[in-house]
Formats: structure tokens, sequence, C-alpha cells
């Protein structure tokens, strides 16, 4: 020990003085707040209706549907929806309330995947609505406000119909970030293109934008498309 300016110090060899060792501090990168989508079956929770009965019943409500017509006419809708028009698809055919029976299903499902506090209240469907495409039809990019799940299934998806394409919803806070890799993992993607199947069922959180790019096929691209909201 000696005394340097008044003080004493230690100036001992540092080799004499133990040593704190640090552990290095190993990188660890996680994913945060996912946007989770849903995909089945229609059948996966009872027997679903006929694939043709169901397509026959949309043509024929579409056919009807003057009110639709004129909603889709004034609105550059290329196609038909009966979104604008009718609200009581269940009534009006049987399949379509036994779509719902299954519907309310699937949606029970993803509501408990995605951890939901209900407290106390239910997912419930608040509309149903028929979406044809022809060729060359195209539905640009929208969100579902009012509603908590949304979703589609699908009765005709000819060869070459269009994917149905959902966007990053984190695309608003990017700013000045550089484009992704082309082969960018799944989760790291701006744009995911899910190519859906005759029967299936997607679902996922009405906030989340989505599209349908052009139907590339000659026949029509059918599907019913849903809205679940809480209370």
């Amino acid at each position: 020990m000696a005394r340097l300016f008044g003080l004493s110090c230690d100036i001992r060899p540092l080799a004499n003085l133990a040593l704190v060792r640090y552990e290095p501090i190993m990188s660890n990168i996680q994913s945060l707040f996912a946007t989770r989508l849903y995909r089945a079956a229609l059948s996966e929770f009872g027997t679903a209706p006929d694939a043709a009965e169901l397509n026959t019943a949309c043509l024929s409500i579409a056919q009807d549907d003057e009110a639709g017509q004129v909603w889709c006419e004034e609105n550059n809708f290329p196609g038909y929806t009966s979104y604008a028009s009718l609200d009581d698809l269940s009534w009006r055919f049987p399949s379509f309330k036994d779509v719902v029976k299954l519907l309310d299903k699937h949606v029970a499902a993803f509501a408990k995947d995605l951890q939901f506090n209900l407290d106390g209240k239910k997912i419930k469907l608040d509309s149903i609505w028929i979406n044809i495409l022809p060729e060359g039809g195209i539905h640009t990019s929208h969100l579902h406000p009012h509603s908590v799940i949304s979703g589609t299934t699908y009765v005709a998806v000819p060869k070459g119909a269009s994917a149905i394409k959902f966007e990053d919803p984190r695309h608003g806070m990017m700013m000045a970030s550089p484009t992704r890799k082309a082969n960018a993992r799944e989760e790291m993607r701006s744009f995911i293109y899910i190519e859906p199947k005759v029967g299936d069922v997607l679902l996922w959180e009405s906030w989340l934008r989505h599209e349908v790019p052009m139907n590339m096929a000659e026949e029509e691209r059918i599907s019913i498309s849903f809205n679940y909201g809480w209370e």
C-alpha cells in the first residue's frame, strides 16, 4: 500500500488482483406481435354443403338480386357482390344456414387461439355475402372495420384464379426501410399470397389489409365472405 497525493492506493501488480470475469451476452432475436392466419377445410367440424349446390345458389342469387347488380354497377365493382344488398342469405337457402353453423365453430377455434379476453361476451356473425369475380375482376386492397374476425370460404376456384394477398400491417411504420429480399422468410415478407382451394376457410383479424388480384381464369371465382363481431 502506498500513499499518492495524500491518498492510500493499492499499487500491487494487476496479476495479483482478483479479476472480474464477464460472460459474453448471447444474441437473441425473437418475433413479437404475431399476425395469425387460420386455414382449414369447412368440413373439419361437420358435413359441409356440396360445393356444386353452393355454386348454383350463389349464381341464382346473383341473377335475382337486382339491387346488388345496381350497386355493383354504380360502384364499378367488377362482377357481383351481395355485400350491400342482402343480409339474410342463411334464411334464403338452407345450404347457407349450414355454412354458418360450421363457420361459427371455426371462428370459435380461431378466437381461442387468439386468446381474446371476451369478458363474458360472444363472437357472433355480423354479416355474410357472396363474391363473384369474372375473368379480369379484382377486389382492391381493403380491411373490414367494425368487426373482429373476417374471413372467406371458397365455392369455385378455377385453375388460374387469383390468390388472396395479405399485406404486412407494419407498412405504415416502415418509413425509410429498404425492401425485403425476394427470398425473405415468410414472416418477414411484405406480402403473402395464399392460394385457396374449394372448401377452404380462411380467417384473419379484421384489421389485416388484403386484396384479390386480377382473376386470370376464364371461369368465375366464387367465394362467400363474412364478418364476426363481439357482443
